[in-house]
C-alpha cells in the first residue's frame, strides 16, 4: 500500500497530513478565513497560498497531502506543485470524488458543492482527477459517505473501484454526519470477488466529536489505514474560539490549542494520519507542534469532558457560514 511509505518515514510529523480544503477554493466553513486569507482571493492568490503551504509542509516532514474534486482547484494546485518538483517522490497523494464543486469561485454562492455517489459521477470525476494527477494518485476516496449512501451497496460502482484498485490505486472512503460509525462498519463488509474493497477510512474525529472512535479502532484492527479530518473542528478548537478547558491545558503545555487538539488524536493507536487544515504557514507550524506535545492523565481527563453529542456537534457544524 502507498501508506507503507509513511511507515518508513523518520520525521515525527510524517503522520500529520496537509488537507487542501481551506486553500483550494475561496469559500469554506472554517472560522477566521477573513483574517487568514488574502482579501482578494483570486485563483492565482490561492494557488500561491497552496504552494506556500505545500512547500512548508514538505520541508517540515509532512508526507501525506489530501485533496478532492470539490475542493475547488485543489487537485490543479497540487498537480502544478508536483510537476515543478519532479524529485519529490516520497509524498502520498490522496483525493476524493462524489461531490462536485458548484460555486464558480464565488464565496457568496447559494450552493457550493453537490453530492452524487453514482457510478456515472465516479466515471466523470475519476477521469478528471487522473488527467490532473496521473500516476501520482495513490488513494481515491468516496467523499462523505453516510449510512444511507448508495456507494455502500452499488455493485456496479464497486466493480469500477476494484478495477482502479487493480491499477495500484488504494480505494477508501470518507465519512460525515452523526452516523459515521454505522457507515464505517458497513464499509468493512463491502467485498469484490471475496476481497475487501476499502483500504482506508477518513473520518471526522476531534475533542468535540468522538463518536466514531470504536468503529475506527475496528477499521484499524481490520487492516485499514485511518485518516482523521477536522481535527480542530473547523476552527472551533483553535485560538480564541477554543473552549476554556482546552485553552487552560494549552497554556500549561506552552503550545497552541490546535497543537494540543491534534496531539490528543495522535495518541490514538488507530490514528494513521491526522490532517492539518491550515490556511497559513504559521497555522501549519503550530499544528505540527502536536508531534511533541506531552499530555498527562489529568490533562487528558479534562479534555475528554469536551465531547458533545454527535447530533449537537453536526447541527452546529451545519450552521457554520461559508466565508
Amino acid at each position: 500500500m502507498p501508506f507503507a511509505r509513511l511507515a518508513t518515514a523518520t520525521t515525527p510529523t510524517a503522520h500529520i497530513g496537509l488537507g487542501l480544503a481551506a486553500v483550494g477554493r475561496p469559500g469554506y466553513i472554517n472560522l477566521g478565513r477573513e483574517r487568514d486569507l488574502p482579501a482578494d482571493r483570486t485563483v492565482e492568490a490561492m494557488r500561491e497560498r497552496a504552494h506556500e503551504l505545500l512547500d512548508a509542509a514538505y520541508a517540515q516532514g509532512v508526507r501525506y497531502v489530501d485533496a478532492a474534486r470539490s475542493y475547488g482547484r485543489s487537485e490543479e494546485f497540487l498537480a502544478d506543485w508536483l510537476r515543478a518538483r519532479p524529485d519529490v517522490r516520497d509524498v502520498v497523494i490522496g483525493s476524493k470524488w462524489g461531490y462536485t464543486y458548484t460555486a464558480d469561485w464565488r464565496t457568496d454562492a447559494e450552493v457550493h458543492e453537490a453530492k452524487d455517489h453514482s457510478a456515472g459521477t465516479f466515471d466523470r470525476q475519476s477521469a478528471e482527477t487522473r488527467e490532473l494527477l496521473g500516476d501520482r494518485l495513490d488513494l481515491y476516496q468516496i467523499h462523505s459517505v453516510t449510512p444511507d449512501s448508495p456507494a455502500l451497496t452499488d455493485t456496479a460502482l464497486h466493480a469500477r473501484l476494484a478495477r482502479l484498485a487493480a491499477e495500484g490505486v488504494s480505494i477508501g472512503l470518507s465519512t460525515s454526519g452523526p452516523g459515521q460509525a454505522d457507515a464505517i462498519r458497513a464499509a468493512l463488509g463491502v467485498e469484490v470477488d471475496g476481497e475487501r474493497l476499502f483500504r482506508t477510512v477518513q473520518s471526522t474525529y476531534n475533542l468535540l466529536e468522538t463518536s466514531a472512535a470504536e468503529a475506527l479502532a475496528e477499521a484499524h484492527e481490520a487492516g485499514l489505514t485511518v485518516l482523521v479530518k477536522e481535527a480542530v473542528a473547523n476552527g472551533r478548537l483553535a485560538g480564541a474560539e477554543a473552549p476554556p478547558a482546552l485553552r487552560e491545558v494549552a497554556e500549561e503545555t506552552g503550545f497552541g490549542c490546535d497543537a494540543v487538539a491534534l496531539a490528543v488524536i495522535l495518541r490514538r493507536p488507530w490514528a494513521g494520519v491526522v490532517l492539518s487544515g491550515a490556511a497559513t504557514a504559521t497555522q501549519l507550524a503550530s499544528n505540527l507542534h502536536a508531534a511533541v506535545v506531552d499530555l498527562d492523565a489529568s490533562q487528558l481527563d479534562r479534555l475528554a469532558g469536551l465531547a458533545e453529542e454527535p447530533a449537537a456537534y453536526w447541527g452546529k457544524r451545519s450552521l457554520l457560514p461559508w466565508k
